[in-house]
C-alpha cells in the first residue's frame, strides 16, 4: 500500500501536491525501462542504473554520471534532481526498483537549472504528481526550460523540458514532509540558482547529517567573462562561504558522482564519510573561481 498523500511545509509555502498520477502510468514506465545494472560507463549522465543504497533513508537513484537523490518516509519522499531528459525513465525505474514507489514522491528539488540535471524534472513531477520547488533565482529557466544570459554557461545549455508549475521558496527554507526536512542553502556559483541542500538521516542510533552541495566549477562560454561582472563573483565567493559552513558535514554527495568519488565510496573502497568534505569543496570552488579570473587576465586584450 502507498504512502498516505501528506502536505508540504516550507518557510513560505503549505500546500498539498497534486493529486498522483495512476497505478497504469507507472507500470508503463516499470516495462518501457529495462532491468537497471551495474554501469558500463560511470561517467554518461544517460545511462540508467542500479539504486544505490547510501545510509538509512538516503539512496541515490541518478543514472551513472548524472546524481538524482532520494529521501525517504513512511509519509512521503523527496527528491533532488530529475538528472537528462533521456535518463528520467531510468530515475523513476531506479525508484521503483528501490522498494519505493514514484506516487509517493511528494516533492522535487533541484540544484541548478540546466540540462542535465533539470532536464528530467517535468517527466518525473508527472510521473508523481510531486510539487516542484526550487530558489527564485532559478525559477524562470525551470519554468521556461530555457538559459538566460545572467548564466556563465548561457550559450552552451540546451534546452529542457519546462515546468511551468514550480514554485518558489526562500533561500534559507526548510522543507518538510511529514518526518523529513531538509534545509535549503543558497550557494550561487556554477549558475545563478545553484543551491545545496542538506538533511539528517538515521539508522537506528545512528544518526548523520548528509549534505548534496552543488556543482563549484567556474565554467563560461565563449561570450562571457567573469571580469565584466563583479558581482556575479562575489556573489559565488559568498555561496562558497555558505557551503564551507554547513556543519557537519558528515556524508558528501554531489551532482556529479565523480566529484565526490562516490562509486569508489559506495563500493566500500573510500570511506563513506570525511572530515571537512564541505569546506574541502568550497575550497576548491574558490580557486576555480581564481582560475578562471587568472585566465580571463592572462587572455584580456593589452
Amino acid at each position: 500500500m502507498s504512502a498516505p498523500r501528506s502536505c508540504v511545509a516550507t518557510l513560505l509555502l503549505v500546500a498539498c501536491a497534486a493529486p498522483a498520477p495512476g497505478v497504469e502510468a507507472i507500470q508503463r514506465v516499470a516495462t518501457a525501462v529495462p532491468v537497471v545494472a551495474p554501469c558500463k560507463d560511470e561517467g554518461d549522465w544517460d545511462e540508467a542504473t542500479a539504486p544505490r543504497h547510501v545510509f538509512a533513508n538516503t539512496w541515490y537513484v541518478g543514472s551513472c554520471g548524472i546524481s538524482a537523490i532520494l529521501i525517504t518516509s513512511p509519509a512521503g519522499h523527496i527528491l533532488i534532481d530529475g538528472a537528462t531528459e533521456a535518463a528520467a525513465g531510468g530515475v523513476a525505474r531506479s525508484i521503483e526498483a528501490s522498494g519505493h514507489r514514484m506516487r509517493d514522491v511528494r516533492v522535487i528539488l533541484n540544484t541548478h537549472e540546466h540540462f542535465d540535471h533539470a532536464g528530467g524534472i517535468a517527466r518525473l513531477q508527472q510521473l508523481s504528481g510531486a510539487q516542484v520547488l526550487s530558489r527564485a533565482a532559478a525559477l524562470p529557466v525551470l519554468r521556461s526550460g530555457r538559459s538566460e544570459r545572467n548564466d556563465p554557461q548561457h550559450l552552451e545549455l540546451k534546452p529542457f523540458p519546462a515546468v511551468p508549475g514550480a514554485r518558489a521558496i526562500a533561500d534559507d527554507a526548510h522543507v518538510q514532509v511529514g518526518p523529513l526536512s531538509v534545509q535549503v542553502h543558497a550557494t550561487p556559483g556554477h549558475a545563478p540558482g545553484s543551491t545545496s541542500f542538506s538533511w539528517r538521516s538515521c539508522a537506528g542510533t545512528d544518526c548523520r547529517q548528509v549534505v548534496y552541495a552543488d556543482s563549484v566549477s567556474a565554467l563560461a562560454d565563449g561570450e562571457y567573462l567573469y571580469r565584466d561582472h563583479p558581482d556575479y563573483g562575489t556573489a559565488f565567493k559568498a555561496g562558497m562561504q555558505v557551503l564551507a559552513g554547513i556543519e557537519p558535514c558528515d556524508i558528501l554527495l554531489t551532482p556529479h558522482p565523480s566529484v565526490s568519488d562516490l562509486w569508489p565510496r559506495l563500493r566500500g573502497e573510500q570511506p563513506m564519510g570525511s572530515a571537512g568534505a564541505c569546506r574541502a569543496l568550497a575550497t576548491t570552488g574558490l580557486q576555480n573561481l581564481q582560475k578562471r579570473l587568472d585566465r580571463e587576465a592572462k587572455e584580456a586584450p593589452p
